[in-house]
């Protein structure tokens, strides 16, 4: 039996097309799977990584953006330790519908859920939301922000594990819990994160 010390799960929304399932293959498998067909309800792949000389298994949950499957995929967000919110930064349309899938969020996931905004497809020519509009709407809804690749293998990589290393920082600042009564924190970027609120906002960096 393998042996590691947390499961964290990690679901990643957003519309259909913007690369939902490039990004987890590439994690998880190490390739970018051309004329990869739309994913139908809900699939899923486990990856373990090692922080701080702790196993962590991250179970990364793909779900399907179209509307049809909404209802089954609303299902998953309670449950979830970290919501990546995914927009392709070569249509606009896919940025324009990130407050629709926020109120989602509102509704169905854990208001201490991690939150995750990520604009993939930095290696098309043809942007069209510049960085600094991903970024200051992250800011504004209190959620980390960076731009990938999974074509490239851009930031792929560190944006599980910066979730993983926050994740396992929160386990972690829960386990060692003051018996004074003061609020737990933790050390994100060299910002002091309020764990127990759930509240927190910074670019990951």
């Amino acid at each position: 039996m393998e042996d590691y010390k947390f499961l964290f799960k990690v679901v990643l929304i957003g519309n259909a097309g913007v690369g939902k399932t490039c990004l987890v293959r590439r994690f998880t498998q190490g390739l970018f799977p051309p004329g990869q067909g739309a994913t139908i309800g809900v699939d899923f792949m486990i990856k373990t990584i090692e922080i701080g000389g702790e196993r962590i298994k991250l179970q990364i949950w793909d779900t399907a953006g179209q509307e049809r499957f909404r209802s089954i995929t609303q299902s998953y967000y309670r449950s979830a330790h970290a919501l990546i919110l995914v927009y392709d930064i070569s249509c606009q349309p896919s940025f324009d519908c990130l407050p629709d899938w926020l109120r989602e969020i509102e509704e169905y996931a854990n208001n201490k859920v991690l939150r995750i905004l990520v604009g993939n497809k930095t290696d098309r020519e043809d942007r069209e939301i510049p960085y600094d509009i991903g970024e200051s709407f992250a800011q504004r809804h209190e959620m980390y922000f960076m731009e990938t690749s999974a074509k490239e293998a851009e930031n792929v990589e560190r944006l599980f594990i910066d979730i993983g290393r926050e994740l396992l920082e929160q386990a972690r600042s829960k386990d060692i819990s003051r018996s004074d009564g003061r609020t737990n924190s933790t050390v994100l970027n060299g910002k002091t994160v309020d764990v127990s609120s759930g509240n927190c906002c910074s670019r990951i960096t």
